[in-house]
């Protein structure tokens, strides 16, 4: 039995998995970690193994607590990865981008493979048939280019994700949504697209917080699951596990 702990920007999220199949899930915030770490030690003895992803800043006295409860692996660059990693500069990869490469390894292999994570940001992550990792790209998500509009104007208010009614906004709101969706949507659409033109058997998939706002607004074919990263963690944990 594996623990995966993901700390995002903006929560916690943590599994618990026998084998490949996971059993629980839970998302939580960070001043709840400790509390909720020492539940699953408690509620699911037999975990073996674990392994903890961070974007963010996590307490070092939290990551101690949870070592003395856990064998855990704190995932970074230096780990053995299910693919071959050509980016340029490594070391500057984000970890969640590595799980998340890692999930479509596990999921769709001998694929080329497009993995978009819309969250704090929109990632775009590539792994060709041959399960090579060649990179992607980050972009603004839903909700920072709502606050940017807010915090870098003087007059336009904060809104939360809506969809808008038409594709001309008639009124300061409308016209708001319109451009924060329908530009993620057309972004979002367009890259794909590009893909598709070099790589015409390409798999999608769509994950992240926002995946399931965006799914039902996209056109393509794509697999939209929230999972994925979780399931990727998982994955390497295992990976490393039997080296």
């Amino acid at each position: 039995m594996n623990l995966v702990i993901d700390v995002g920007n903006t929560s916690i999220k943590i599994g618990i998995f026998e084998e490949t199949s996971m059993i629980h899930k839970e998302t939580l915030k960070s001043e709840n970690f400790r509390k909720v770490i020492q539940k699953v030690k408690n509620d699911y003895p037999l975990i073996k193994h674990s392994i903890l992803s961070s974007v963010s800043n996590v307490k070092e006295e939290d990551v101690i607590f949870a070592k003395d409860l856990f064998d855990i692996l704190v995932l970074d660059h230096t780990l053995t990865m299910p693919f071959k990693n050509l980016y340029a500069t490594p070391t500057t990869l984000g970890v969640d981008r590595l799980a998340l490469v890692a999930a479509s390894v596990l999921k769709f292999p001998t694929k080329d493979t497009l993995i978009i994570d819309a969250g704090t940001c929109i990632t775009y992550d590539f792994k060709n048939k041959k399960e090579e990792y060649l990179g992607g790209a980050i972009a603004p998500g839903l909700r920072l280019r709502y606050t940017s509009l807010n915090s870098f104007t003087s007059k336009l208010p904060l809104l939360d994700p809506e969809s808008p009614k038409n594709h001309i906004g008639d009124t300061t709101n409308q016209a708001i949504h319109s451009g924060v969706v329908n530009g993620v949507l057309y972004e979002i659409g367009g890259a794909i697209a590009e893909y598709c033109n070099t790589y015409p058997n390409l798999t999608v998939i769509l994950t992240g917080g926002d995946a399931h706002f965006l799914s039902k607004r996209l056109k393509n074919s794509i697999f939209a699951t929230s999972n994925f990263l979780l399931e990727g963690l998982n994955h390497i944990l295992a990976f490393n596990n039997s080296q």
